[in-house]
């Protein structure tokens, strides 16, 4: 007779822990159910799971229980219901349970002996804000394993256990290769809301066994949600086992609860994104390195001058190409870049000499009889349709028009002016509601939707109020304040699926936030939580292995499209650029977890985007056929493409108009000090700075609470670097993590005060 659990637990039937008696018949399914599901509920309505432990958590019971062949959590809230969690799967069932005597005190380790193999569930908790469940989950097979389709491992439960007498919505669930993330509330009974985020990056062995990827893997169909791990195809499975004596994580599921289900819309973002935040605090993210985008700026600047697959000449002007040697020029492509440069102009405290080469054509793009910018100059190939736009395209290069504006640049400040005109016309023909792509000159419609869903490019109303609060600081006409509020507020209701470019969305965020600052009207605020929540849904919290992915960071990276198979540059960068506006806005009122999670974003960019460059990369992992021009990697210009699952990158081509992005990182990263021969390096933006002597500069950072910055000092010219002292607000003393004669590195807290003082060998 197999020897089970030794503990002093007394042995409790799951039906006396629930107020409500079983029912005595089946409920109608709305969809068809697994046979796994039935089993279970047949299993506890025969009282057949045997107690193995119990853990409290803030008004939860956590019971965990052997059934005949997996081991189940079930979190319960008196009255309310609760989750079926299955943690392992032990095909035959167990033949012994056992406590580890190694778990740490508040934690239950268990060690499960089956027919496949030695299995050990990990169960711990945590409460820094929200409760967090999480469940760690390895294998050690007895012989190599092959793992056909197996179940999800999540199921809502009704107040008499029953997974089909709950009823609830999922709310987000896991695109693509983002990550493994489903956010759902039950409302009857009133559980609550529920994020579960299966952590992938500790599932690189396993994918890299079975030769999956985890592609769509959290989500499901209720009452059966939660990961579903991926397993090989039919014809590689016999190839593709676990190695037989080799320890594998098959799951790292964080569970965080929260008692009640949002009203409307924007309390659900903001839940999102707490939640969300809380799962973060319990990883350990992947380290950064420090990146010289200082020296790859000025690289990039002298290719852009010098190399001929850069530029061409219309009109006696200088224009950039979009990709390497390839594509006709078109207005945001130069805007992105006259702007980028613009900004590395200003930090360097000196004009660069071609932001004016590529402002001085920039005129040429106008149409002067339907007052815009087009898209193309008007000697553009016959293979392209002239008319065409996409709606995004219409108003970002205006956004960057209106930036330089606002910084002083007549010209820009008149075409910004004269196109704002159109720029609402197109609005109300819309009803604020855009296309994909359509004619300037008619408003045809030539790509609809996106997809089946009747969707178009659902955020523009984002960038568009953004060009609108530009246009009210230029001229304080309350007319484009009032179309700023109007996109916005027809943004409404669009939930999870606001999202369609990365950086429209975060631009929305921008404007919502900038829209709080001028009317004071908290709705503003609460919205902007909508397009971080969908911002977020769309990111990648986990660090790929697979195939050529070994050879860069996808960490915290954002697919460029809601359904994109790949993440991108210029999403990346403009992403960024917006985020600091959005901070810069903002106040104490800002969520935490929102703070946080904007402050990580923008630290993984500084880290992940340097693999963009071909030159970062193995030369074998790149594409070998390019969709537009080609890849040499002497050019300090970005790849567009970059992909979780480890497909060859660059296969759109080599991005000319993402080479601002080591201008905009450069002059957002590093902080020149006035008479030093040093500069400051951080990857967190600088909320203020003061100079409090000769030798001294205190700085403020608005990171996330508990997590850490890095704060460099550079060495610049022949000058040997001072010796450091980095103190925090409380008086603290910081160590350096790398002391080298060109760099010296301090792990700062992200968030709060800190003073620096320095002496030069000489003083």
């Amino acid at each position: 007779m197999p020897r089970r659990v030794n503990n002093a637990i007394k042995t409790q039937t799951i039906r006396a822990m629930v107020a409500v008696q079983h029912s005595k018949t089946l409920a109608a399914p709305k969809h068809g159910v697994s046979a796994q599901l039935l089993a279970l509920r047949e299993e506890i309505r025969q009282d057949r799971l045997r107690g193995v432990g119990l853990i409290e958590l803030s008004g939860r019971e956590v019971q965990i229980c052997e059934g005949c062949d997996a081991l189940w959590v079930f979190v319960r809230r008196k009255g309310l219901g609760g989750l079926a969690i299955r943690a392992a799967h032990f095909p035959g069932g167990a033949t012994e349970i056992r406590h580890s005597r190694n778990a740490p005190e508040g934690e239950i380790c268990l060690e499960i002996d089956s027919a496949i193999g030695v299995q050990t569930v990990l169960l711990t908790h945590a409460a820094p804000d929200l409760d967090v469940l999480r469940i760690t989950v390895s294998l050690c097979p007895t012989f190599p394993l092959l793992l056909p389709n197996m179940a999800r491992d999540l199921y809502p439960l009704g107040l008499d256990d029953d997974p089909l007498h709950a009823d609830g919505r999922m709310e987000a669930a896991q695109r693509g290769l983002n990550s493994g993330v489903a956010f759902f509330h039950i409302d009857r009974p009133q559980f609550g809301s529920v994020l579960y985020l299966q952590n992938f990056t500790a599932l690189s062995d396993y994918l890299l066994a079975t030769k999956t990827t985890p592609d769509g893997a959290v989500g499901g169909e209720w009452p059966e949600i939660g990961f579903l791990p991926p397993t090989a195809k039919k014809h590689d499975l016999a190839s593709c086992p676990l190695p037989a004596g080799q320890r594998t994580v098959l799951s790292d599921a964080l569970i965080v609860f929260h008692d009640h289900v949002a009203p409307n819309e924007q309390e659900s973002a903001l839940r999102f994104v707490q939640m969300l935040g809380a799962a973060y605090r319990q990883l350990t993210p992947p380290k950064t390195e420090f990146r010289d985008w200082v020296a790859r700026a000025d690289q990039t600047l002298h290719d852009l001058e010098t190399a001929p697959e850069a530029t061409i000449s219309h009109y006696g002007h200088r224009y950039a190409h979009p990709y390497t040697g390839s594509e006709y020029p078109d207005v945001m492509v130069q805007m992105s870049l006259i702007s980028a440069l613009h900004d590395y102009g200003v930090w360097k405290k000196e004009p660069v000499t071609l932001e004016a080469e590529f402002a001085a054509g920039i005129g040429k793009f106008r149409d002067p009889k339907l007052k815009t910018m087009r898209r193309y100059l008007p000697n553009v190939g016959k293979d392209k349709d002239k008319n065409a736009v996409d709606s995004w395209y219409l108003y970002h290069p205006l956004l960057n028009l209106g930036r330089l504006a606002i910084d002083g640049d007549a010209r820009s400040k008149r075409l910004f002016k004269s196109s704002l005109e159109y720029a609402i016309k197109v609005a109300h023909h819309f009803k604020y509601a855009w296309p994909i792509q359509f004619k300037v000159d008619s408003f045809a419609i030539i790509v609809e939707a996106r997809n089946d869903d009747g969707l178009g490019q659902t955020d523009v109303g984002g960038i568009y109020a953004y060009v609108m609060l530009q246009a009210y600081e230029l001229t304080n006409d309350d007319g484009y304040l009032r179309e700023a509020r109007a996109a916005i507020d027809a943004a409404k209701n669009m939930r999870f699926e606001l999202n369609y470019q990365a950086n429209l969305t975060a631009w929305g965020a921008a404007a919502c936030m900038r829209l709080w600052r001028i009317t004071n009207e908290d709705y503003y605020l609460r919205q902007s939580y909508v397009y971080l929540a969908n911002f977020f849904h769309n990111s990648a919290i986990w660090e790929s292995q697979i195939e050529a992915a070994k050879h860069y960071s996808n960490f915290l990276g954002v697919t460029c499209l809601h359904d994109a198979p790949y993440m991108a540059v210029y999403e990346c960068f403009d992403s960024f650029a917006a985020f600091e506006r959005y901070l810069k806005d903002s106040g104490p009122d800002l969520d935490a977890s929102a703070r946080m999670l904007i402050g990580e974003y923008c630290r993984y960019a500084l880290y992940r985007a340097w693999f963009y460059y071909p030159d970062a990369l193995p030369a074998d992992i790149l594409a070998e056929e390019i969709r537009n021009g080609r890849i040499d990697r002497k050019l300090s210009f970005p790849l567009e493409d970059l992909y979780h699952d480890g497909q060859s990158a660059g296969q759109v081509g080599q991005e000319i108009y993402g080479a601002g992005a080591a201008f905009v990182f450069a002059s957002r990263a590093f902080h020149p000090i006035s008479g030093e021969t040093f500069q400051m390096f951080c990857d967190h933006f600088l909320m203020a700075s003061e100079r409090n002597g000769e030798r001294s500069i205190s700085i403020r950072l608005d990171g996330g609470d508990r997590c850490l910055a890095r704060l460099s000092f550079v060495r610049r010219g022949r000058a040997s670097l001072p010796s450091f002292t980095v103190q925090t607000s409380g008086g603290d003393r910081i160590r350096a993590t790398h002391h080298a004669a060109d760099r010296v590195d301090f792990p700062v807290p992200a968030n709060g005060r800190i003073t620096i003082n320095w002496i030069h060998a000489e003083d």
